[in-house]
């Protein structure tokens, strides 16, 4: 007896396609479990993983995740840290160039003064006066400029009384002695220019404020015995000057009653040293 076994059916074609589309997914989910990069990937998530390595490789070595927030904080402060440690660094270096700045202008400043010295020297005064006056705006405006700024202005005034401009020559040595109070030149030079102008007061003044700082000044002594009867000649010349102006104005007021000042008569009383004043026609 023969036996005859049934033939298999074949399977449909939409199963096999299905069981060829599944073994496809399970291969290319294996794949992509193993790690194997499809050669499409992105430079950011190269970046990403380069920036877990790292922060995996600073942490405790541990196989899990990493905060990386955990770890950027301290980055921040330590950023912080670093701008506070050269900000002072940075306000030195600072210091340093206007330092070295107002050095040079110095120089220069002193160079454009030592110029006008030479020009005054060969009696070229006013182009001295140019060379002083290029030495003050070069000087910076510092402490450390204070003594060639008042030179300067000492001799500008110097020049502009040789130039017989006696005005500027007073307001240049005032210049000089705010910078300076005990710069004598400055002083000597100043009550010529006051002399110049018969402001003998002022003149006197300057040439005792000259002896008070050197009572050895001889220039000063006789320009002092010079001065004081030329200052108190000036005085009752300006004091018979204003009784002259009182008299005209009073004449104007009397005037419109007839009378004038000439109709009043001062006494003075020999024991009291008092005025009677009486009226005459």
């Amino acid at each position: 007896m023969v036996v005859i076994e049934p033939e298999p059916e074949p399977e449909p074609e939409e199963e096999v396609a299905e069981k060829t589309s599944d073994a496809a997914k399970a291969s290319a989910s294996h794949s992509t479990v193993n790690g194997d990069s499809d050669g499409f990937e992105t430079a950011s998530d190269a970046d990403a993983d380069a920036d877990a390595d790292a922060d995996d490789a600073a942490g405790d070595g541990g196989g899990g995740g990493v905060d990386l927030n955990q770890h950027q904080e301290p980055r921040e402060g330590n950023d912080a840290a670093v701008e506070q440690s050269t900000s002072p660094k940075d306000d030195s270096q600072i210091g340093a160039a206007d330092d070295e700045s107002n050095q040079i202008a110095l120089a220069q400043a002193n160079e454009a003064k030592l110029e006008g010295n030479k020009l005054f020297a060969d009696s070229q005064y006013g182009e001295a006066l140019l060379k002083y006056e290029l030495a003050l705006k070069v000087a910076p405006d510092i402490p450390a400029s204070m003594e060639i700024r008042s030179i300067c202005h000492g001799n500008r005034a110097i020049c502009l009384l040789k130039m017989g401009n006696y005005e500027d020559t007073i307001k240049e040595c005032n210049k000089a002695l705010e910078l300076n109070p005990t710069y004598m030149k400055a002083l000597v030079r100043r009550s010529e220019a006051h002399e110049k102008l018969e402001n003998y007061e002022e003149a006197l003044a300057d040439n005792k404020k000259i002896l008070e700082m050197d009572p050895s000044n001889n220039q000063a002594k006789k320009a002092i015995v010079r001065l004081e009867p030329l200052a108190a000649e000036k005085r009752e010349k300006m004091k018979e000057e204003m009784i002259a102006k009182l008299k005209d104005m009073g004449n104007s007021v009397l005037g419109r009653f007839g009378m004038s000042i000439d109709n009043f008569k001062a006494v003075k009383d020999p024991n009291t040293g008092s005025y009677s004043i009486s009226f005459q026609r």
